[in-house]
């Protein structure tokens, strides 16, 4: 949002902005619902597939008696029936419903892959190893899945940057619910304070970012040209810094190795190795100069 802002700040009010990263989280949140809900719409999906197959002219042994493991599982009963993702739902109006297409192609991905065939075969009958075949399916099938990114790319503008870190969250739920967390679905927000955190960052962000560029321009060497510093690298630089500085309670090395990945994500190849130079440097100076006063 920062560097959007950035590059429109002559078009765009501070209240504009604000009003875009609200509804970015709201997205956000909406493709962790919607990630959740994919895995028990694919599941019914397979549940009428196995029904017309019993109820073909001339149906097999097979057909009459399948293998219904996968239709069976347990962590799809507990997200088919969990209030808080039910709520969501039902007050967001989200389905997969209206992509029969790519549910039956990703589907049958799904039925051909590694991950289902071994699942299929195993002797081990557990919520473990139920919960180990769906996030094994996120790793391999669904989230290295080209058209479901360009699907989730069509659908909303900013799915295409949050699929991996929403990816990771439902993995994370997954867990959750192996382990038996009372309310494994993960609320948008853990508090008022959390939502606070990414408007207040913003704002400082923006508000320090001259003094920000000063004091990464104060550690860019001869090898790297000021003038030729990735736009992406410096926003990345400049939110890291502000954080570091103005959010005590985030341990410095969290926030470095964080932005550090996050300029691996989004900008050059070479992003992570310069950043994480830069990053560093700039936090041992203002260490020494007592601008920042924790680890």
């Amino acid at each position: 949002m920062v560097y959007s802002y950035v590059l429109t700040k002559d078009e765009t009010t501070l209240k504009d902005a604000l009003k875009q990263l609200a509804k970015s989280f709201d997205k956000s949140y909406e493709l962790y619902n919607y990630l959740l809900l994919l895995i028990v719409e694919l599941t019914d999906l397979q549940d009428r597939r196995l029904d017309d197959a019993k109820n073909k002219y001339l149906p097999t042994e097979e057909d009459l008696n399948p293998n219904t493991r996968f239709v069976d599982n347990r962590l799809v009963a507990m997200l088919r029936e969990d209030k808080m993702l039910n709520d969501y739902v039902s007050e967001n109006k989200i389905t997969w419903k209206n992509d029969d297409v790519f549910m039956k192609l990703l589907l049958d991905k799904i039925l051909h892959s590694e991950v289902y065939e071994k699942y299929m075969s195993d002797n081990e009958d557990s919520l473990a190893h139920d919960c180990e075949l769906w996030k094994q399916l996120f790793k391999q099938v669904i989230l290295t899945d080209d058209d479901f990114a360009q699907l989730l790319e069509n659908k909303s503008v900013y799915w295409n940057d949050d699929l991996e870190i929403m990816g990771t969250f439902a993995i994370k739920t997954i867990r959750r619910f192996e382990e038996g967390e009372e309310e494994p679905i993960l609320p948008m927000y853990k508090d008022s304070d959390d939502e606070e955190f990414g408007k207040q960052l913003f704002l400082k962000s923006v508000a320090s970012k001259e003094e920000n560029d000063s004091l990464i321009d104060g550690f860019v060497t001869d090898k790297w040209d000021v003038e030729r510093v990735a736009f992406m690298d410096r926003i990345v630089m400049d939110v890291c810094i502000t954080e570091v500085k103005e959010f005590l309670s985030i341990p410095t090395s969290v926030s470095l190795n964080e932005y550090i990945e996050i300029a691996k994500c989004y900008s050059t190849p070479k992003s992570g190795v310069f950043v994480n130079g830069i990053l560093n440097a700039v936090v041992r100076d203002l260490k020494a100069k007592k601008v920042i006063v924790k680890d």
